[in-house]
């Protein structure tokens, strides 16, 4: 995938829209975040917001309220700034694609999106590339011109390795030192509990952790139309059978194994939201991106 074809132009266009919701979404996560006891000795005074209902009243800046009559809160250097991970699982069970795009493809894109959402914010951005164990891990920077390191990662990215999802989330969360986001960006086909376990890390730290699961519609619905021979992406392994005769079944495991990946992140607090291939990753990421934004 050239780096041109990363976000083409229409979609860069897009992402104008994207980039609103994008900073609602941020501003509340970080709102939250400060609501509790955060500030350590290095914070730094950047400038003043308004007061918003919920905001401690210790933060107000009282001599301004005596010079103006109005309340303003003083926002600091790690508000004004968020960083964050995103984790992009790059094993070969993400080489599958029935459509135009394999599911490496499609968060790909999601990547190069979200990364250009949030360092036109001034947000600081790091990726974290991962099949067994990380293979490239670029730490959080805030500026333009990283935009370009963070692409020449992706372009030629090719999917390789087993998966395993939970020792790169306990990796990346014990390089974490400061409360931030994580984004990871997989299609889970790994053990559920495992996963969860490596996403409490995360939260166990206070970190924000959204999970965007990139799956291909054939890998939920099973609708093959005829005898098909099945080969193991990961182990190379293969197998002859009759798809309408597993349908049901297969169909009936899918859900259950969606339903716990889906419960395991709400009751730990995590966002989860599924990714379809079949649908434009741009609109599904301003659906997602509007349906986060009411809860703040």
């Amino acid at each position: 995938m050239p780096q041109a074809q990363l976000l083409k132009p229409q979609e860069l266009a897009r992402l104008s829209n994207l980039q609103l919701l994008a900073r609602r979404v941020v501003e509340g996560f970080i709102t939250g975040l400060h609501q509790s006891p955060y500030h350590g000795f290095s914070v730094e005074f950047a400038e003043h917001r308004p007061y918003l209902p919920g905001d401690s009243i210790r933060n107000i800046d009282w001599k301004v309220y005596a010079r103006t009559d109005r309340f303003v809160i003083k926002r600091f250097e790690e508000e004004t700034n968020l960083k964050g991970y995103i984790l992009l699982d790059s094993s070969a069970s993400m080489a599958f694609g029935s459509g135009s795009l394999s599911k490496l493809q499609y968060g790909i894109q999601l990547t190069a999106a979200l990364s250009h959402l949030m360092i036109e914010q001034r947000d600081a951005v790091g990726l974290a590339i991962f099949d067994q164990k990380i293979k490239r891990l670029l730490p959080p920077r805030s500026v333009r011109s990283y935009l370009s390191q963070i692409f020449s990662e992706l372009v030629n990215l090719e999917p390789s390795g087993k998966t395993g999802i939970a020792e790169t989330l306990h990796r990346v969360a014990e390089r974490m030192q400061r409360r931030g986001l994580v984004i990871l960006i997989s299609d889970l086909l790994d053990e559920p509990e495992e996963i969860i376990s490596g996403l409490r890390h995360f939260r166990y730290d206070g970190h924000e952790v959204i999970v965007l699961q990139v799956i291909d519609p054939l890998e939920r619905s099973f609708a093959f139309p005829r005898d098909a021979r099945f080969r193991d992406l990961e182990t190379d392994e293969r197998i002859i059978s009759q798809p309408w005769h597993l349908k049901d079944a297969y169909q009936k495991e899918m859900k259950g194994f969606l339903d716990e990946l889906k419960s395991g992140c709400r009751e730990n607090r995590v966002d989860y939201a599924l990714f379809d291939t079949s649908q434009p990753f741009d609109f599904a990421l301003m659906e997602y991106l509007n349906k986060r934004k009411r809860l703040y």
